[in-house]
């Protein structure tokens, strides 16, 4: 019943996204979830939420918005996911996470009381990986009595387990291509299961998207009898080009700076999100934020693998989770405004074998002079065959390291003094962040 227990069990569930050669793709099921949750009290209707999806975005999202909350002093949870390092990171209130022994205790009641309904019938498979972590995540907030818990979609919205809840906002950030195998070939496709996050006569804050997920997110506020909150009063008139996210922005007729730790200019577009979700809350659902709580919520956000800049042995390195195509152009973007024109670059790149490896090798490769192709521990990861098959296409010089250990060591040797980026998925940032870290590094959050 430890913790590290706990962990061995949950690291030895295949990926819900991992589809083993010759298996059936897994099939997820709220009603399942629904069981599994009234078998242990229904914890998830003893708390008030926010829930938001979308393709790009939403962590960051979610993470400006806590933070606000927990400034204006309202007990604050935050479920996000993936992890970088600790998959304690997943499950915070406030500015903590969950600690070993809350996480243990809440694992091994999930899974007592998910064997339990699978052995007596009332379940048909045990839940997921990220079934179980909901599921702690909602007990969690339910036993300290949060405020308001801000839950962040998996994948899609639809089917995903988190929602299960009765959010008093629904947020839809960027949405473009991902998960396709799963959530449908088109944009369309796509927006169509974010929007099942959408309630009946519910309230939904979203951002001007591609005129095909546009389309789909207004006949669905149509159908649904939903109320639709603009953000265009909190975006700034040009997004592109801003590094450090400072502006003043008005707000219940009071000006304030904003100042973002996360770097990029698409990060404004989710700090809009954030305060808009704010302002709703203060005005309608009696949480009392001030505009001035709502730019220290904002100078507060701790977000890390974001255009995060880390000093290592004399190195800058700069770290993205963008995991796809539209999250690659966010970071190229944000790098041309973060490095000086005559810079050096070097990449270190890995990503997981069901993403575009190519697109995302042709928008990224080509910005750097070199670079450095690295293996990942994930069921999912790219071949390495894959990485150089992606990489000889741009015929952008490349190295082929042996771990991601491996990869930073070459990196460094290569650098000629200029930044290193590191970026293409979430297990190469979380192991390479950890490693850099460990190292004595010190994290800037924010790139100069």
């Amino acid at each position: 019943m430890t913790y590290a227990a706990a962990i061995d069990q949950l690291s030895a569930m295949a990926p819900e996204l991992y589809v083993r050669p010759g298996q059936p793709r897994r099939k997820f099921s709220l009603d399942e979830f629904r069981t599994l949750l009234a078998a242990l009290g229904n914890p998830h209707q003893r708390f008030r939420s926010v829930l938001i999806a979308g393709t790009n975005g939403k962590g960051s999202t979610a993470a400006t918005l806590a933070s606000i909350l927990t400034v204006s002093g309202a007990l604050t949870g935050l479920y996000t996911s993936p992890h970088l390092e600790r998959v304690n990171e997943r499950i915070c209130i406030g500015n903590s996470e969950i600690t070993d022994d809350d996480f243990a205790r809440l694992y091994f009641r999930v899974h007592e009381a998910a064997q339990q309904l699978v052995q007596q019938g009332s379940l048909p498979q045990p839940p997921s990986f990220f079934e179980i972590l909901t599921a702690m995540a909602f007990i969690y907030f339910a036993e300290a009595k949060v405020e308001l818990a801000v839950l962040e979609v998996g994948m899609g919205g639809r089917l995903d387990a988190t929602n299960v809840v009765a959010p008093l906002l629904s947020i839809i950030t960027d949405i473009s291509l991902d998960h396709t195998e799963w959530l449908g070939p088109t944009i369309a496709d796509i927006a169509r299961e974010k929007a099942g996050i959408f309630r009946p006569g519910g309230r939904m804050i979203r951002l001007p998207q591609f005129t095909e997920a546009d389309d789909v997110l207004s006949e669905m506020v149509r159908e649904l009898g939903v109320r639709l909150v603009s953000v265009i009063d909190y975006l700034p008139s040009v997004v592109a080009g801003s590094v450090d996210n400072e502006r003043t922005v008005e707000v219940n007729g009071a000006t304030i700076e904003i100042r973002s730790p996360l770097a990029g200019g698409h990060q404004n577009r989710n700090i809009a999100l954030a305060i808009t979700a704010a302002v709703e809350l203060a005005r309608d659902f009696g949480f009392h934020i001030t505009p001035h709580q709502i730019a220290e919520g904002i100078r507060n956000t701790v977000w890390p693998g974001r255009l995060e800049r880390i000093e290592s042995g004399g190195t800058v390195w700069i770290l993205d989770v963008a995991h796809n195509p539209a999250g690659a152009w966010a970071v190229r973007s944000g790098l041309t405004s973060l490095l000086c024109e005559k810079s050096p670059r070097l990449l270190v790149f890995s990503c997981l074998r069901d993403k575009p490896v190519t697109e995302m090798a042709q928008i990224l490769f080509p910005y750097f002079e070199q670079v450095v192709l690295a293996p990942i521990h994930s069921a999912r990861a790219a071949t390495m065959e894959d990485l150089v098959a992606a990489a000889q296409l741009t015929q952008t010089p490349f190295l082929v390291a042996e771990s991601v250990a491996d990869a930073l060591q070459l990196a460094s040797k290569h650098t000629n003094s200029g930044p290193i980026i590191v970026c293409g998925s979430v297990y190469l940032v979380g192991e390479a962040r950890s490693l850099l870290l460990t190292e004595g590094a010190e994290s800037g959050g924010r790139t100069s």
